[in-house]
């Protein structure tokens, strides 16, 4: 395959430490895209230790650098282009924003983020993940003035971006570090380059290096506050998100015949319980009440059911996670994930028997399967893992912005308030309030109750960290 395109080559503007060599791998994951690394770090050519791209070496890019451009936009089948820094070769950016046959990427991050990633990558010389039980930690100290000058010099180079395009009359394709990790985006990119290729997944072989509030990986969070002069410009407590967007996940939701009520199930929660209370509630089997549905057929569902009422539930993230565990993973029943069980007992030493646990599978076995799935977790979540973040454990934040995206549910209940809130929505929709949600089956083969201490709390509030915050839950009780 080979672009078809208004660009002869492109540049990515970018710099240390923005997930640059997350985006150059997916571009080079296109048959027709072909992206040349740092061609213009004064320092080396492409990447450490090339001695040319092309066939052009580093002497020659030196003593000519519109030679290597020249080579960049003849690249054999396929769009070339390569990645550029503010502190990267000049004498081709004037060449770079005046040629509106070279396509513009912008790629940006939190400044604050990028500086102190690039100080924990100083320290711990690990510029790069590919697999996580690799990483290496330390804490960044932060310096305020080198801080500022490394603010300054974005900043400037960003605000002449903009205006050189400005002037001309271009437009550039903007990036930010968040939108990396959204397959959409990416092949809008590959569309806009005029690539023909497109991606089935992204690139799993890069993981982030350094997940968490970015407050917590300096070693004087306090100096560093006080030097950003208590405006949270820069969101110091803001944890990155690396789960995918979500989008409304409409064939999902579950609807009443000629009872007007909309659920919106969240995976990994009650929803067979609240399936079941619908049901009964409009007198149907289960399997009669529409779902599946398009959008186009849940906006004439709507509008046949004037007055209708859309709800979601909540479950406790602690309760949750452990019945995502006990149904999808531990055992091996209908509607498992086999492959992914596999996976986390080969790769993660995830400590559970091969096949569902028998009576030899005790308490104290059951309790330390849960905490590793927990770490499995926290991994999977900061996008540290091969394996997909599954919408059955990933935050109900996400899976609420994503009903945005649609229509979001005019109210959000919570699992342990069902029996009365449930009764209570029938009666304002003029149903039969003495309808009420049945409890649902046990977790096998123990219950969260049986292995809940400090430990546990602590795992599952550092995992769900942001439901917490989003919907203030607090330590999990049972019943």
């Amino acid at each position: 395959m080979t672009a078809t395109t208004a660009f002869d080559y492109f540049v990515i503007f970018a710099e240390m430490r923005t997930g640059s060599n997350f985006l150059e791998v997916n571009l080079n994951a296109l048959d027709d895209v072909a992206c040349h690394g740092e061609a213009f770090n004064p320092h080396f050519i492409g990447y450490p230790n090339r001695d040319a791209i092309l066939d052009v070496t580093q002497a020659q890019r030196d003593a000519d650098p519109d030679r290597l451009l020249a080579a960049v936009r003849a690249t054999p089948g396929a769009l070339g282009g390569f990645r550029y820094f503010h502190d990267h070769d000049p004498r081709v950016l004037d060449t770079l924003l005046d040629d509106p046959r070279c396509a513009k990427i912008v790629l940006t991050r939190n400044p604050l983020d990028s500086y102190v990633s690039w100080k924990i990558a100083q320290a711990t010389g690990q510029w790069k993940l590919t697999d996580v039980k690799r990483r290496k930690e330390a804490l960044a100290h932060f310096e305020a003035e080198e801080f500022a000058a490394h603010v300054a010099a974005l900043q400037a180079f960003q605000v002449q971006l903009l205006n050189r395009l400005q002037t001309s009359g271009q437009t550039a394709f903007y990036v930010a570090y968040e939108d990396l990790q959204d397959l959409g985006v990416m092949n809008g990119l590959a569309r806009w380059l005029g690539a023909v290729a497109r991606l089935e997944e992204l690139d799993q072989s890069l993981k982030p290096q350094n997940p968490g509030a970015v407050i917590d990986k300096v070693d004087n969070p306090e100096e560093m506050a006080q030097a950003l002069s208590g405006l949270d410009r820069f969101n110091l407590t803001r944890t990155p998100n690396f789960e995918p967007r979500r989008g409304p996940a409409v064939p999902s939701y579950v609807a009443g015949v000629d009872v007007p009520l909309l659920y919106l199930p969240v995976r990994g929660g009650p929803e067979a319980e609240v399936v079941d209370w619908l049901a009964a509630l409009e007198g149907v089997a289960v399997e009669e009440l529409p779902t599946k549905m398009t959008q186009k057929e849940l906006r004439q569902w709507k509008r046949q059911h004037p007055g209708h009422r859309s709800f979601t539930v909540l479950r406790h993230p602690a309760a949750r996670a452990h019945h995502v565990f006990c149904d999808k993973i531990l055992n091996e029943g209908k509607g498992s994930y086999r492959q992914i069980r596999e996976l986390l007992r080969k790769k993660f030493k995830l400590p559970i028997p091969q096949k569902s646990p028998d009576a030899s599978f005790s308490r104290a076995d059951h309790r330390a399967a849960f905490a590793a799935f927990l770490e499995f977790l926290k991994m999977n979540l900061a996008g540290q893992t091969p394996v997909r973040i599954d919408a059955a454990w990933g935050t109900q934040a996400q899976v609420l912005a994503g009903f945005g995206e649609f229509a979001l549910p005019d109210l959000v209940l919570r699992e342990e308030e069902l029996a009365e809130a449930l009764p209570r929505l029938a009666r304002q929709i003029g149903c039969d309030a003495s309808v009420a949600p049945q409890p649902g089956a046990p977790d096998q083969p123990f219950g969260l109750e049986d292995i809940y201490d400090d430990e546990i709390k602590t795992l599952v509030a550092d995992v769900y960290q942001r439901d917490y915050m989003m919907f203030g839950f607090g330590p999990w009780r049972a019943g």
